[in-house]
């Protein structure tokens, strides 16, 4: 019975590595076709038990939004999708009335990806943060 559950676990551990790799296959080509428009400015929302979201803007010279498109989901079945309501507006000058259309995670995730692009068009570095496994595993 014992064997059952190892090869149990074991199975399930490689169908989760089997699906997280296609998802962040899928990732990797969808920014890869946001790039080819322009810059990407990407900004995220992690959750514990809430779902973690990804948000990407492709953007011109200008800082006008040219595509938008956001990954939301607890599970590695999540995958990246348009995020309609921001072509054409200038990613420095988007609103309350441009968030409110949206959920609190993709809010600040979308708040993060304009934190990140502040940070680094002055030539900053961006700070990593800690995970929930880190902080778990923390000395202090």
């Amino acid at each position: 019975m014992l064997w059952y559950v190892v090869i149990l676990i074991g199975f399930s551990w490689l169908l989760q590595s089997i699906f997280g790799f296609l998802q962040i296959k899928h990732f990797n080509k969808k920014y890869a076709e946001l790039r080819k428009l322009g810059r990407v400015a990407i900004g995220k929302k992690t959750g514990l038990i809430k779902s973690g979201t990804v948000v990407m803007f492709a953007i011109d010279r200008k800082n006008n939004i040219l595509k938008a498109t956001k990954m939301q989901g607890v599970t590695v079945l999540s995958r990246v999708r348009n995020l309609k309501g921001f072509e054409g507006k200038n990613l420095l000058h988007l609103g309350e009335e441009d968030l409110y259309k949206v959920n609190k995670l993709t809010r600040l995730a979308i708040e993060d990806a304009l934190n990140s692009y502040h940070v680094i068009s002055i030539g900053g570095e961006l700070k990593v943060k800690k995970g929930w496994i880190d902080l778990l595993l923390s000395k202090k």
